[in-house]
């Protein structure tokens, strides 16, 4: 009967109760779905993919697939040429193009994709491609629109020094194609900072083979093993024993491209679930604020009954069910809304490895937001009610403040003093009133604000300083490859530091030696002009010929530390080295800045004095002044030499990556701040309107409605203050203590963030905040009707 009452008279304010749950619950739910889609992105992505184990990369002419083909550790395999091709209307320095398939087993019994829109390529025609998922939107270019492909000439890809990306046009075959699908697999994916790829058919290279491998062009491969990595040292050794090689370069795809990938998504997934807790905290405190006071008002109405027989229990039941019915119509209406805003996520680097984008139902996350809003709303009623009814008989306790104690005995003004009152003193009986979740909440307002700014100062700091990958270079110039020179580095290397904006270049032999079954990518540190700068995590760099320092991911793999001994080996007998340190390396197509090792020129040959080629990779970096122009230098550089090798180093694919979540922490801070305007803003309302007895009693012993006015002023003031003074050391240490952990798991060279204007600005805006939502209840308490409020009272 109560019920029908209640939702006659009262629709209204039930309702907007109820909107506030859907929007509450869809935010929360929405932020939990995305988060666990986005850390099991790669993992989904790799089901029924059939994706490559490995990759082995010979880089050698007229290298023997069919020996290896037929290894009995191989499930089956595919080759591709290592070169590409242009698409007219898209610069060459946003090659689209992948590698092109020489074999029709790739996308059917290896890499065989998702088709997201259209169908798979015939592999007999060569005038059909597919993309990637991005390519239509970075492009404008999607299924059933025609290209033209681009390829080389002979000439050109039998020039060692032919620059695809330079200013001479490729010169080969022109190939009308058109687009019939866009795919997804592990290997035919994108990253964060990518472009988007294309990729053709084999017909297109059986057409052209000379366009794409010339004379002395290199066909490499990506295996799936039959038990995985399992099998992966025994395939090395049938490897080595078929090729007469034990250097060639073997890629273990999930430690090279997954584990990051999955690291990446982890961090978006744990940055989006930070989110949701932000979110779901602010709602606890806001849609409480309305649940209370509903229940408290019914309450109050319900003191007709009690003297009828309506049992305390009952009250509590009574003042409860309606703000139930309302929070679960409310949460039903947030599902739904959650479902919808799945199709936005999952966010960032996981959105390119996401498999089923589009509409997606956790019903696990769902399903437990749909029982638990409604149960946390009960609950919230049925406590405020509980409550209510203690403090219409006349419970409650006293309990004074220090501070308010002694600004008393201090004789300061009487506003300060029951301002300070009511800012940290519950009082007592019927005008009780809580103020520890006020004096929590601007803490925890100021604290997560100054710990989101904190911590997004670092991801700022690491998105604008590629040093903190290891990047210390802006310049580079790939200067030889299998063992043979493009340009004479001897003669180069003088006019290079000659330069006035080069601090130091580093010639750099790479080649690959394993160690067990690990492979490690070898650098020489072999600095001109000046002492090449390398980001040191731990130890010293090497300096004798037995020595080496491992990039973080590669120390991690071989489970050593500074001080330890690795045992290096490439198509000789192995070589023990001590490992002087761990720092990070150059990102190379081997390798990225945080697996790998430096070793001296000595170190070098005393290692890979057996190896098939004296180097796989032969390569300048350029460290440049700061503020020297990368382009313009290199530019300057290549016609000093005369070598049109050198080019502007490109950014870590990390910066891409972890730009890609720069928001998210400003995000929260939002979130934050809107948990502590709701947590001052009800504690305010709520002291006037419960305590406005004690202030009828003041004004009619003479209290000015502007004294009323500065009561509730002090009371946010002393609110705000408290939360600065604890708060804002507490965030600052949050921050970093999180950033830490991030740079520890990236992994990034790690600095203290400071967000300074965060500092600055963080107590007069909490100020000027606190006061602004004092007005209206200092309006309030201003302008209260004395009498009738002592004469009902």
């Amino acid at each position: 009967m109560w019920l029908r009452l209640e939702l006659r008279r009262r629709w209204r304010p039930l309702l907007v109760l109820a909107l506030l749950v859907a929007f509450a619950t869809t935010t929360v739910l929405a932020a939990f779905a995305g988060a666990r889609r986005a850390v099991t992105a790669v993992d989904r992505l790799q089901v029924g993919t059939l994706p490559a184990t490995i990759a082995v990369l010979p880089n050698q002419p007229d290298f023997d697939w069919e020996e290896i083909r037929a290894l009995p550790e191989v499930e089956t395999l595919t080759t591709f040429p290592v070169s590409g091709f242009g698409v007219d209307g898209i610069p060459m320095s946003e090659n689209p193009s992948t590698f092109p398939p020489a074999d029709d087993e790739v996308l059917r019994t290896i890499e065989r994709p998702v088709v997201l829109e259209g169908r798979l390529p015939d592999p007999a025609r060569i005038d059909e491609v597919v993309v990637s998922p991005r390519f239509p939107v970075v492009y404008h270019r999607g299924v059933g629109d025609a290209m033209t492909l681009r390829l080389m000439s002979v000439e050109q890809v039998s020039r060692d020094d032919f620059d695809p990306a330079g200013a001479e046009p490729l010169a080969g075959p022109a190939v009308k194609v058109r687009i019939v699908g866009v795919i997804l697999s592990p290997w035919y994916t994108e990253d964060v900072g990518q472009t988007p790829g294309l990729l053709p058919t084999p017909a297109l290279f059986a057409r052209y083979r000379d366009n794409f491998v010339g004379p002395n062009g290199t066909i490499n491969a990506l295996v799936r093993l039959k038990g995985g990595l399992t099998t992966l040292h025994a395939f090395q050794e049938g490897l080595a024993r078929a090729s007469q090689r034990n250097d060639i370069d073997v890629w273990d795809l999930e430690a090279k491209f997954q584990e990051p990938r999955r690291r990446v998504d982890a961090f978006e997934a744990a940055s989006l679930s930070a989110f949701g807790l932000a979110a779901l905290a602010a709602a606890i405190v806001l849609v409480g604020q309305s649940v209370a006071r509903y229940a408290t008002a019914t309450v109050a109405d319900l003191q007709v009954l009690r003297a009828v027989g309506l049992t305390p229990r009952q009250g509590v039941v009574v003042a409860s069910a309606g703000p139930f019915l309302a929070a679960l119509a409310g949460a039903t209406l947030g599902v739904v809304g959650a479902a919808v805003a799945s199709v936005w996520m999952p966010i960032g680097a996981a959105a390119l490895h996401e498999s089923a984008p589009g509409f997606d139902v956790d019903w696990l996350i769902l399903g437990v937001g749909w029982v638990l809003a409604p149960v946390l709303v009960l609950a919230g009623a049925a406590g405020s009610a509980a409550v209510a009814l203690v403090v219409r008989r006349g419970a409650g306790s006293a309990r004074r403040s220090a501070v308010a104690l002694a600004a008393a005995r201090l004789g300061l003004p009487v506003p300060m003093v029951v301002g300070a009152r009511f800012a940290l003193e519950p009082g007592r009986g019927r005008s009780a009133v809580a103020v520890r979740p006020a004096l929590l909440g601007a803490v925890a307002g100021v604290l997560g604000v100054l710990a989101a700014f904190t911590f997004s100062a670092g991801v700022s700091d690491a998105a604008g300083h590629p040093e903190r990958f290891g990047q210390t270079f802006q310049v580079e110039a790939f200067t030889g490859i299998n063992g043979q020179d493009l340009a004479p580095v001897e003669d180069m290397l003088p006019v290079v530091t000659e330069d006035p904006d080069v601090l130091a270049v580093n010639d750099s032999r790479v080649a690959v030696a394993q160690s067990g079954d690990t492979s490690v990518t070898a650098y020489t540190y072999d600095p001109a002009g000046g002492r090449f700068p390398v980001v040191m995590v731990d130890g010293r760099l090497p300096a004798a010929a037995d020595e080496m320092v491992l990039a973080p991911v590669s120390a991690r793999r071989l489970d050593v530390e500074t001080g330890g001994r690795v045992r290096l080996a490439s198509g000789g007998e192995p070589v023990t080295m001590k490992v002087t340190g761990i720092g990070f390396l150059p990102s190379g197509s081997h390798n990225d800045y945080s697996a790998g090792a430096w070793v001296t020129p000595a170190g070098y040959d005393r290692v890979f004095a057996a190896a098939h080629y004296p180097f796989k990779f032969h390569l300048l970096h350029v460290a440049l002044r700061t503020g020297a122009d990368p382009k313009a230098v290199a530019a300057r550089l290549a016609d000093a030499t005369g070598v049109a090798l050198f080019g502007a180093s490109p950014l870590p694919v990390q910066v891409w990556q972890i730009k890609d979540v720069q928001e998210l922490p400003i995000v929260l801070a939002g979130f934050l701040v809107l948990l502590a305007l709701g947590a001052v803003g009800h504690a305010l309302a709520t002291a006037v309107r419960r305590r406005r007895h004690e202030v009828a009693v003041l004004r009619a012993l003479g209290m000015t409605r502007r004294q009323a006015r500065w009561v509730v002023v002090v009371q946010a003031t002393l609110l705000a203050l408290i939360g600065l003074a604890v708060g804002v050391p507490l965030g600052v240490a949050v921050g970093r203590t999180l950033w830490r952990l991030v740079a520890d798991f990236t992994p990034l060279d790690y600095a203290p963030p400071l967000a300074f204007w965060a500092l600055v600005l963080v107590a007069p805006v909490a100020l000027v905040l606190a006061n602004l939502l004092a007005a209206w209840p200092g309006r309030v308490a201003a302008r209260l009707r004395i009498g009738h409020v002592l004469r009902t009272e």
